[in-house]
């Protein structure tokens, strides 16, 4: 186990929070689908379930897409101001069949703030640890989606199967078509 399972999901949550954003078409059009994201990467916590949730959301996005390019020290920037900016005060919960983990805000807290503080308490992880080289971009040429490597040996390139199948079948027919 590379980093605590808290973590691992919420980085991947991460992940695919900047990925609704950067194919070029909006995957978070509206409240609902935004509902359906909290509930498929299950946010716990108060909920407005307006628009302005969902902007606030939207707006957080670009900050988290850095990381993926950032240096250490840029990270670590971006984490102390996420945290600070949503007056973070971390603190071990238990809930819905998880053990102990941290939360860092209420459950009262704007979710974007929830969302933020999750994500900065998880790069934090990557950072101390000395793994930000595991949040890469996919190696497709057509993709252009975050992802998080967690494999042991650090060989994950492409952020599914699918990009990974594509890539692969297009190597084997040219080299087919060139012997």
């Amino acid at each position: 186990m590379l980093f605590a399972h808290d973590t691992e999901v919420s980085l991947h949550s991460i992940a695919a929070l900047v990925n609704t954003a950067r194919s070029g078409k909006e995957e978070l059009p509206d409240v609902a689908a935004l509902d359906a994201f909290v509930a498929e990467w299950r946010w716990t916590g108060s909920r407005t379930h307006d628009q302005q949730e969902l902007g606030a959301v939207r707006a957080l996005r670009p900050r988290l897409e850095r990381v993926w390019d950032m240096t250490k020290d840029e990270a670590a920037d971006l984490v102390n101001t996420l945290l600070k900016d949503a007056n973070a005060l971390p603190q071990l919960v238990k809930h819905d069949g998880w053990d102990y983990h941290v939360h860092a805000t209420s459950p009262d807290a704007p979710l974007a703030d929830r969302m933020a503080v999750d994500a900065a308490m998880a790069v934090a992880d990557v950072i101390r640890s000395g793994e930000l080289e595991r949040l890469r971009v996919c190696a497709a040429d057509d993709c252009v989606d975050v992802l998080v490597d967690l494999s042991k040996n650090r060989s994950r390139r492409f952020c599914s199967l699918t990009c990974a199948n594509r890539v692969n079948v297009a190597a084997y027919r040219s080299r087919r078509s060139a012997s």
